[in-house]
């Protein structure tokens, strides 16, 4: 097996990549992790919606010139203004991208206790998000696109939550698409990260094309791929810190890419916790993983849960900074974030990450829009 060393291409890098032809609006957009991995690939994503202004202000840091984001409650778009703004008639889309919120679904979260209930953001704006799934369905009938993609997280698919996935399946097949669904975990396309995700892919019905997901690489990525400048890693034995010192990886400062000096954040000191080798984390103990595996899952609220995201080593005890979860997040070093500690952290749990999109964005434009006559 020839397993390549870890590398997410810088934006400056990205905004050279030919454009392929191939069109996307995207929704519930984020800081634009889905639109930057299908950038990787090189689509041109011509609109996007986001409507929490944090999440905003990094979207247009990193966007294309010539890419429009609208700020609007997707509720109060319409498929018409769309197709207006980007010069698009129906159908001629190439992909509509969406990530409706998926706290209410999410295992790590509270589940069906949350269902019906509004989610309030930081900007004062609430909304209940297990419905939001219903206003992408209303614009993708709008648009007519040749393909679509709608993420949410596996929990959509496992226990009571069935009962809306059934619907939301049913729902995407009426509007005129062969459907396919598959969990994918990011940590087998390319990502250093444990990050399981419901992935449903439709081609329109008649473009008389099968939808296609990419297929697992034959290796995984681990944090010590990601993050060589950690010198030392942990271990657990029997509930206790062990140590390995690891003499032959080099520094961040002479890192191949360069970005420059690791910025460590005044939020990320945990000295004053005690740190054992199992820690209660979102309700139940669970290992910290050692670096010469994936990451967990890192999550939207791991900043202000002092014991998610962690390096323990014999000289640090800290949590991660942004420079080194957007390497985890499979995310360019010189990807701007905007915001606190907590809000970049945030949007990095929320993203999908760019490599797994650039993955399932690859295989959409080989095997099926490269396809149509």
């Amino acid at each position: 097996m020839n397993k390549p060393p870890y590398r997410v291409p810088l934006m400056s890098e990205i905004c050279e990549i030919p454009w392929n032809g191939f069109t996307v609006a995207s929704t519930f957009s984020g800081a634009g992790g889905s639109c930057t991995g299908y950038r990787m690939a090189g689509f041109k994503v011509v609109w996007a919606n986001e409507f929490v202004p944090a999440a905003q202000a990094s979207y247009k840091a990193n966007c294309a010139s010539d890419s429009i984001l609208d700020c609007r409650d997707i509720k109060l778009v319409q498929a018409s203004e769309i197709l207006a703004a980007t010069g698009l008639k129906v159908s001629e889309l190439d992909i509509f991208d969406g990530s409706p919120p998926c706290q209410a679904f999410s295992t790590a979260g509270k589940r069906e206790k949350g269902w019906g209930k509004d989610k309030s953001y930081e900007h004062g704006a609430k909304q209940k998000n297990e419905t939001l799934f219903d206003e992408y369905v209303r614009l993708l009938r709008g648009l007519k696109p040749k393909v679509f993609v709608a993420e949410n997280v596996s929990g959509l698919v496992k226990g009571t939550a069935k009962g809306y996935f059934l619907e939301i399946l049913a729902a995407l097949k009426a509007s005129g698409y062969r459907v396919t669904c598959r969990v994918l975990d990011a940590q087998w396309l390319g990502v250093p990260q444990q990050r399981q995700r419901t992935i449903f892919i439709g081609v329109r019905n008649d473009l008389n094309l099968d939808p296609a997901h990419p297929e697992p690489l034959p290796y995984r990525y681990s944090v010590r791929d990601a993050l060589p400048w950690i010198v030392s890693h942990q271990q657990v034995t029997g509930g206790k810190w062990e140590y390995e010192k690891r003499k032959d990886e080099p520094s961040y400062a002479v890192r191949a890419q360069g970005v420059g000096q690791l910025i460590v954040e005044a939020e990320t000191d945990i000295s004053r916790y005690a740190v054992q080798g199992l820690v209660a984390h979102s309700g139940y103990k669970k290992t910290i993983r050692p670096f010469e595996e994936p990451s967990q899952t890192i999550q939207a609220s791991g900043a202000s849960e002092h014991l998610s995201g962690i390096i323990q080593t014999k000289t640090e005890k800290r949590k991660f900074t942004i420079d080194e979860l957007k390497r985890i997040c499979a995310f360019p070093d010189d990807f701007i974030l905007c915001g606190s500690y907590a809000q970049q952290w945030e949007r990095l749990g929320n993203s999908v990450p760019p490599l797994m999109m650039k993955a399932i964005a690859s295989t959409i434009r080989d095997r099926i829009l490269s396809r149509i006559k």
